[in-house]
């Protein structure tokens, strides 16, 4: 079995500056690149699966934890859309040959905007597979719901604090994260990515909403969209029967 080569590399210069830790198990390609969710890291249950499958085929997978994340350094208050995109490219430049890469949640927006990135250098993706894809979610997803109150914390206080379900500390969403999103906003024009599209969505998601999935679909007007709605599926999508999901759908674009 090949074995994980650690490595941390810098993005940014100066006081931008940030240690990115990466984990990239060798392989042949097409290799799977695996883009996290907001205060995820590359050791949750679906990246496993993922570096697990990679394992037993012999196929290359990349994991990094964003800068303010995991094992990553850099503070995850200075976190913004473009940070993280910037972080990803450079990750995905130590990538050798044709890619699928594999974003959830947040992940999925940053999929889709280096997937858009790659193709208008000539160089498209060999396909993605989104799990519960929340692109433009600083607007769609945060700030529409946004009460009185947290608009006032946001323009006062430069952040606001959200309690979480899947952590004892509260979610900080800081200004500069949604006043940044808006550079990032792929809904209301065609989407492009060049390659064949996988979306994984559940039914019971409190996050995002099986209608953001679909909404997503319809911005996918040239590519090929395969999209599994998963009725009683939640955010996550880490039981086993999700990650059988997943892995099929890698299976399936590794073959095409």
């Amino acid at each position: 079995m090949a074995e994980i080569q650690p490595r941390d590399i810098v993005v940014g210069h100066g006081t931008d500056a940030r240690a990115i830790a990466v984990r990239q198990r060798s392989g042949t390609a097409p290799g799977l690149f695996w883009l996290g969710g907001f205060r995820s890291d590359m050791i949750g249950s679906k990246a496993m699966a993922l570096d697990a499958y990679g394992a037993e085929h012999g196929l290359a997978v990349t994991r990094f934890d964003y800068s303010g994340h995991g094992v990553s350094g850099g503070s995850f208050d200075d976190g913004t859309i473009s940070r993280w995109l910037e972080e990803a490219e450079a990750v995905f430049a130590f990538a050798a040959g044709p890619q699928i890469v594999v974003g959830s949640s947040m992940g999925g927006w940053l999929a889709l905007l280096l997937a858009r990135s790659l193709l208008r250098r000539g160089t498209p993706l060999k396909g993605l597979i989104l799990i519960a894809p929340a692109p433009d979610m600083t607007h769609e997803l945060m700030l529409k719901d946004f009460t009185p109150e947290e608009r006032s914390s946001l323009k006062q206080l430069g952040y606001v604090d959200q309690p979480s379900q899947y952590s004892a500390t509260p979610y900080r969403i800081t200004r500069g994260l949604i006043e940044d999103g808006a550079n990032h906003l792929l809904f209301g024009k065609v989407i492009e990515t060049g390659c064949p599209v996988v979306i994984l969505q559940g039914g019971a998601d409190p996050d995002v909403p099986q209608s953001h999935a679909i909404r997503l679909t319809t911005h996918l007007l040239h590519d090929p969209v395969t999209l599994t709605l998963i009725p009683d599926g939640d955010h996550r999508l880490s039981r086993p029967q999700d990650l059988k999901l997943l892995t099929d759908a890698v299976e399936r674009l590794v073959g095409e």
